[in-house]
């Protein structure tokens, strides 16, 4: 059997639970990626606390050699506000405490680490964002030539035909910073969104947090920990205590490929006007009625549904980290 190259990564993120969930499942997945880099962005958390977050979950994993770089502190056009405290807790990671990493940050920026990566690995980089686009837009700013350089872009982001989560319309991570979305999807045609079309379809539910609060992973134990807050958030959502798998859903499928998914690649525009549509990534789903057939301007592969059990598929990763 012909060995497969490795996936070579960078991870942009916000670290918040969910984003930690993704990373567990990163980490999990060593014989497949290849982590070169993690940057941190400001959204569920500020940029710094974000990126601590991130060392230090990787100290619990054990490791401590990925280097993780600061990103942006603000929004392209906006100061940087959190409010989404009551879903991913003070410190962004479910108020849960975790130990410090021996590692310093990176003396990079995390836009300077992208393009770094990129210039180093040509053609084979692919990037998992699970947070606001900004660090990818000033990535670009800083090497215009990034775009064709990469070979995938993974976006957990956006939503096309379900309703937004920030706005009736807008998804979180692109209603953050429309103009940093706007840039990446001007300038990149290789992008796949995973959007709440699919995110908000796959959940842990209460019986899954017992499983990782009862894990003999450390790190599964502190993933059901923080869960006891985020879950909690979501019974205005669901109904009941559950939680959408956003984060890990992307980064299983930028893992795994598309094959098991309904994936057209449609155009899609950011709406960054200042009405009650900022934020939207208006996918043209037009084609829908003949089969999808081929668009001239088609930028985005959109993920639309998976047949993949990711909750499954995703405690089993978590359980072995």
């Amino acid at each position: 059997m012909m060995k497969t190259n490795k996936i070579k990564m960078y991870f942009d993120c916000d670290t918040g639970v969910d984003d930690a969930m993704a990373l567990g499942y990163l980490i999990s997945e060593a014989e497949k990626v290849e982590i070169l880099g993690i940057g941190s962005v400001c959204g569920n958390i500020d940029a710094p606390s974000g990126a601590h977050n991130t060392l230090n979950l990787l100290h619990l994993a054990g490791i401590d050699s990925i280097p993780v770089a600061v990103g942006e502190i603000d929004y392209l056009n906006k100061k940087y506000l959190c409010d989404v405290q009551h879903i991913h807790g003070e410190n962004g990671i479910g108020n849960v405490q975790l130990s410090a990493s021996p590692s310093a940050l990176s003396q990079e920026s995390a836009p300077e680490m992208l393009v770094r990566l990129a210039r180093e690995n040509p053609g084979s980089l692919s990037i998992l964002a699970t947070g606001p686009l900004t660090n990818i837009a000033r990535a670009i700013e800083l090497e215009p030539h990034l775009p064709e350089m990469i070979s995938t872009l993974t976006i957990m982001g956006g939503a096309a035909n379900a309703p937004g989560n920030r706005t009736p319309v807008a998804e979180a991570n692109i209603a953050c910073d429309p103009e940093a979305a706007d840039i990446v999807f001007k300038n990149m045609n290789n992008i796949v969104m995973v959007p709440l079309d699919v995110t908000m379809r796959h959940t842990f539910e209460e019986s899954d947090k017992q499983k990782l609060l009862n894990a003999d992973s450390k790190f599964a134990q502190k993933i059901g920990q923080m869960l006891e807050l985020y879950s909690g958030f979501y019974i205005n959502v669901y109904g009941r205590e559950a939680c959408a798998l956003h984060d890990p859903v992307a980064a299983v499928l930028a893992v795994e490929g598309l094959d098991a998914c309904f994936v057209p690649k449609v155009s899609v525009v950011i709406d960054k006007t200042t009405g009650p549509g900022r934020g939207q990534t208006i996918c043209d789903l037009r084609g829908q009625y003949k089969g999808y057939p081929q668009q001239e301007n088609a930028n985005c592969y959109v993920v639309l549904s998976t047949e993949m059990n990711m909750s499954e598929h995703l405690m089993r990763r978590l359980l072995s980290v």
